[in-house]
């Protein structure tokens, strides 16, 4: 098995943190590097700073050469899925073909009120993330797409030039819903990411993908799972542990998520244990 490690870092971190940290993720031997996609800072404080996905992903695209790049995961609601599909296709261009685009239903209400945007109730944002994916997919791959659903619809809808990656890139879906999320997951994704959770709850929720998977005839084994969780200075010991234990239950890409005042050297600190990170596989 196969176990790859992505650094994450988005809010209350400078530009210059940000590049910083993709070249570690580059150079460091890292598999991958995320951003996350909000509007206003999460924890104690909605009014720091955080910069804006898709132009961060364009610029990561830049900086680095080798390592993939994509945000884990995109708010589906902040943006029209016909413009998120373009967006996604331009960074792919720009990378190379290391874009893996993840996506889910979005959850942060108070964005929503604050930029007047629809927020509805779980199924509809559930509802919206499914004809989305589908919107998208068929852009990524038909000359035109026509599409009528309840909250899209595209008549005779061109997408040029297609993704670098074919037939696209890897869709990864996050989240963790039991009826919804995880059944669309099972239909769509390449890679589902775990909303969070100890390894038992992330294993009884993969249990839930398999059984939607049996259901519509797929194999389980084409999806990979994915888990991402918090590394502070003091934590870098438990690392190691912490992804053998979601290694057992069958997680396979692990996003870390720097946490604390020098997100740069402590990625570097994480690039010196890759090589023991890597024996997990």
């Amino acid at each position: 098995m196969t176990v790859r490690f992505g650094l994450k870092l988005s809010q209350d971190a400078t530009i210059d943190q940000l590049r910083d940290l993709w070249r570690v993720a580059d150079e460091g031997g890292f598999d991958s590097c995320w951003v996350m996609d909000h509007f206003a800072t999460l924890g104690g404080r909605e009014d720091g700073p955080i910069f804006e996905t898709w132009t961060l992903l364009a610029a990561m695209a830049q900086i680095t050469t080798r390592t993939r790049i994509g945000c884990a995961v995109v708010g589906n609601t902040y943006r029209h899925p016909g413009v998120l599909a373009k967006m996604a296709v331009t960074v792919d261009h720009l990378s190379g073909g290391r874009l893996d685009f993840g996506i889910g239903a979005g959850w942060a209400e108070n964005e929503h009120t604050m930029l007047g945007l629809e927020f509805g109730t779980r199924k509809d944002r559930a509802d919206r993330l499914e004809e989305s994916v589908q919107i998208i997919r068929g852009l990524w791959t038909q000359p035109r797409t026509t599409f009528t659903g309840e909250h899209y619809q595209l008549q005779d809808a061109v997408a040029e030039p297609k993704p670098v990656q074919q037939p696209y890139p890897p869709i990864w879906i996050g989240g963790s819903g039991p009826k919804r999320t995880l059944r669309i997951a099972a239909q769509y994704a390449d890679v589902w990411n775990a909303a969070g959770g100890t390894p038992e709850e992330v294993a009884a929720s993969s249990a839930i993908l398999d059984q939607h998977c049996a259901q519509i005839g797929r194999d389980p084994g084409k999806i990979r799972r994915s888990v991402q969780y918090g590394v502070s200075a003091e934590s870098v010991d438990q690392v190691r542990t912490t992804a053998e234990a979601f290694v057992k239950i069958g997680v396979t890409d692990f996003l870390l998520i720097l946490r604390g005042a020098d997100p740069v050297a402590l990625g570097e600190q994480l690039a010196a244990e890759l090589p023991r990170l890597r024996e997990l596989g």
